[in-house]
């Protein structure tokens, strides 16, 4: 009995050792020293506050902002710690009843868009915590938050086609934009007439 014991704490230890404090540790390490970024969260910092992540998404709902994607968290939109999407059909009357009210609201604010609304602004993401939108996405909105803010459309143009990131790697996914980052560059525009304060919920 003793013989076969003592290997097998001995195994418990060392593995107890290698993967619970050796392997986090070095992984830990190098990921700081080589992605501080990434391993600290993505956070968006600004005069020493932490304004978000560039990972996660937020809730605008203020004219001259651009708004993100829906968020199907609970109990508030983009909840990280509740991610997931509504998992409603195409059929679903629930799901019909939410895109029509979202359209609804865009048209509102929007009155005299005429534009096809981007799927991407009535539909949430799988995750609900999705921090981009399509550059369609952003256009649409570009006329409306220009006179919201009093600025030229075609300044706003440029910084939504300046913070359109392209595909990973050149091939995979879909040219996007980064919501926050961009509301936050409108905010640091120095022609801007008011730099209102940002919604979120």
């Amino acid at each position: 009995m003793k013989d076969q014991l003592r290997p097998a704490l001995t195994m418990v230890l060392l593995l107890t050792v290698l993967t619970g404090l050796i392997y986090p540790l070095t992984v830990t390490g190098l990921a700081q020293l080589f992605f501080p970024d990434q391993a600290n969260g993505s956070l968006i910092v600004q005069d020493g506050k932490v304004l978000g992540s560039k990972l996660i998404g937020q809730h605008f709902d203020k004219p001259e902002y651009f708004w993100s994607r829906p968020s199907a968290t609970a109990p508030f939109p983009y909840n990280a710690a509740a991610s997931g999407g509504s998992n409603l059909g195409p059929t679903n009357q629930v799901l019909i009843d939410a895109v029509k009210a979202r359209v609804a609201t865009l048209r509102a604010v929007d009155p005299g868009n005429d534009l096809p609304i981007p799927v991407d602004l009535v539909t949430s993401s799988g995750s609900g915590l999705d921090p981009h939108i399509s550059p369609a996405a952003a256009l649409y909105q570009a006329k409306r938050v220009a006179r919201a803010r009093g600025l030229d459309e075609n300044s706003v143009l440029t910084l939504v086609n300046k913070h359109t990131e392209g595909r990973q790697f050149g091939v995979l996914g879909e040219p996007r934009v980064n919501v926050l980052e961009l509301n936050l560059a409108l905010d640091a525009l120095k022609d801007a007439v008011t730099s209102p304060e940002r919604s979120r919920s």
